[in-house]
């Protein structure tokens, strides 16, 4: 349902501007003038008595009042949705429009597998999928389910945890023939080891050396913003790779990669994570969703 459309459009309209930050952004949206999409901001104003946004000609910002009323105004919407959505799968199955959003690795390893099998189970619902490695704001976007592996950052949104993902370091069997296999963290240092920029976190593998976690920098030839690339390097005999169990599970199954240092590689367990907007969760179409995740992942 596009809330904008429906009859509780003012409230849609104002929680629409703050999330977009312009009333140029939402009158394109909706198809009206930036004064058009201002007046009705300022009508419902003038309806509740209280100045809900500052005017600059930079920038809108939210007076105390208007903050206090966004809370509200989105529950009121969230709720509305929800009740509607209910009511319309009393006689029926889930339906309407899912908007989910995710990484690049895990829509091509986990949701292009899962994702057919949900849609049979649930074919009245039509999914949306936006795929990105960039951080997007759910809110603005207005996506429903937004999947995430690894630490969360603080959010207003609802989090539900949907598994784990764990890390190997592996290598083909031509690069350890080549190569060796090592025995030991120090070994790392004469390896090649390819490496996913952007996350500076990952740039040193943990290991255990004695009983105690110690972070192993690594070096190699190759850094990507891709794991599915180095992925694809490792496998072609360019070096050793850390990945999440979910990337290479096929291919270690098959033997096309072999894990190493297994008994000294710290695999630091990262949650799997579907963030919902608030007030979503209880719609069949989202609720249907995150279970079939949690189920299946």
């Amino acid at each position: 349902m596009n809330m904008l459309k429906h009859p509780m459009s003012d409230l849609a309209v104002f929680v629409r501007t703050v999330d977009l930050g312009s009333f140029a952004a939402v009158g394109a949206e909706i198809e009206l003038t930036p004064s058009g999409v201002s007046r009705i901001v300022t009508r419902l104003e003038h309806r509740i008595g209280a100045k809900l946004l500052h005017r600059t000609t930079r920038r809108l910002v939210l007076t105390q009042e208007g903050e206090t009323f966004l809370v509200h105004a989105r529950s009121i919407l969230a709720a509305v949705e929800a009740a509607e959505a209910d009511v319309a799968s009393v006689h029926g199955r889930p339906r309407g429009h899912l908007r989910i959003n995710s990484g690049t690795a895990f829509a091509r390893h986990r949701l292009a597998e899962l994702l057919p099998q949900f849609m049979d189970q649930f074919p009245e619902i039509a999914v949306e999928l936006s795929v990105s490695d960039h951080r997007i704001d759910p809110i603005a976007d207005q996506v429903d389910v937004t999947i995430r592996v690894g630490p969360l950052c603080d959010s207003e949104l609802i989090a539900v945890r949907l598994g784990e993902v764990r890390r190997i370091i592996a290598g083909s069997p031509r690069y350890l023939e080549r190569y060796g296999i090592p025995e030991q963290a120090a070994d790392l240092a004469r390896h090649n080891c390819l490496q996913l920029s952007g996350f500076s976190r990952l740039a040193q593998w943990p290991m255990f050396e004695q009983g105690k976690r110690i972070m192993v920098p690594v070096k190699g030839s190759i850094r990507s913003d891709s794991a599915d690339f180095l992925l694809d390097l490792a496998l072609g005999g360019a070096g050793l790779v850390r990945f999440g169990d979910f990337l290479g599970e096929a291919a270690v199954n098959e033997g096309r990669l072999v894990p190493v240092l297994s008994h000294c590689h710290d695999p630091d367990p990262q949650p799997i994570t579907a963030l919902i907007l608030p007030g979503r969760q209880t719609i069949p179409r989202v609720r249907a969703f995150v279970d079939f995740l949690k189920a299946n992942i």
